[in-house]
């Protein structure tokens, strides 16, 4: 049985495929030392307000440019914050069908006292997993101390031989970063993950496709989204191809940015 291993970094509620990526894995590796991105996905993500996609962010404290996620600390001001926003997303998904049951667990993840960027996120991580009944074993990168890297694909193999992997699946947004004979010489398929396109009923708009989980499980009940884990396909390098217009979402995104 071939071992698949996936690295991302840890989002805020992720979009579905970011679970998907996780469920299919045999052991998921957050990129939890690596370089917090501004402006990206770590601590931002979209809902569903009014018909039309928000931005809601977890707000951090300011510091240097360059340090790693596991070093950025979220605001003093983050339990008033999140408290706002449980009651944003109260507001806007009350008349969701299945806003009683995931309701308890947003507020259980918003008012989760960790300060640490990557342990909040890794805690929000790991609750949604644990709902959605996804039993993947979730390591951090930093406790594997892989060292003397030379270059960003030289860490994803050592962290494949270290962990005994032997497919890398990554987001389809990664193709043209990763060099598939390198990989075949260090003994590693290089597989690519495509999330199938799916939609659902979103009030009475029109669909809004690649939000956050949050909207996925407000619309949906769990046994669905369960349903829809494996709706992706598994790609080789030479027969993918980067979709031609890429949602405002970052819906397909890629492991190797975390070295950039």
């Amino acid at each position: 049985m071939t071992k698949t291993i996936a690295m991302m970094q840890p989002y805020w509620f992720p979009y579905l495929g970011y679970f998907q990526l996780i469920a299919a894995a045999d052991t998921f590796v957050l990129g939890d030392d690596l370089q917090y991105i501004k402006d990206g996905w770590i601590n931002r993500n979209r809902i569903l307000a009014a018909g039309e996609p928000r931005m809601i962010s977890l707000p951090l404290k300011k510091a240097a440019h360059g340090l790693h996620i596991n070093e950025r600390q979220i605001s003093d001001e983050f339990a008033q914050t999140n408290g706002k926003l449980f009651k944003t997303l109260a507001l806007n998904y009350s008349r969701a069908p299945y806003s009683d049951v995931t309701l308890p667990l947003l507020e259980k993840i918003l008012l989760h006292p960790e300060r640490n960027l990557a342990r909040a996120l890794e805690f929000s991580i790991r609750e949604l997993c644990a709902f959605l009944a996804i039993g993947t074993p979730i390591l951090r990168a930093s406790d594997l101390a892989i060292s003397d890297v030379q270059d960003k694909q030289d860490r994803v193999i050592k962290t494949m031989k270290q962990l005994g992997g032997e497919r890398f699946l990554n987001p389809i947004g990664g193709l043209d970063l990763y060099e598939d004979e390198l990989f075949k010489r260090n003994g590693i398929e290089l597989r690519f993950h495509r999330m199938s396109a799916l939609s659902y009923p979103q009030f009475k708009g029109p669909f809004v496709a690649n939000l956050s989980i949050i909207d996925v499980l407000m619309f949906n009940p769990v046994d669905q989204v369960r349903q829809w884990l494996p709706l992706f396909a598994c790609e080789l390098p030479h027969a993918a191809t980067v979709p031609a217009v890429s949602t405002p979402t970052a819906a397909q995104p890629t492991f190797m940015e975390m070295y950039s």
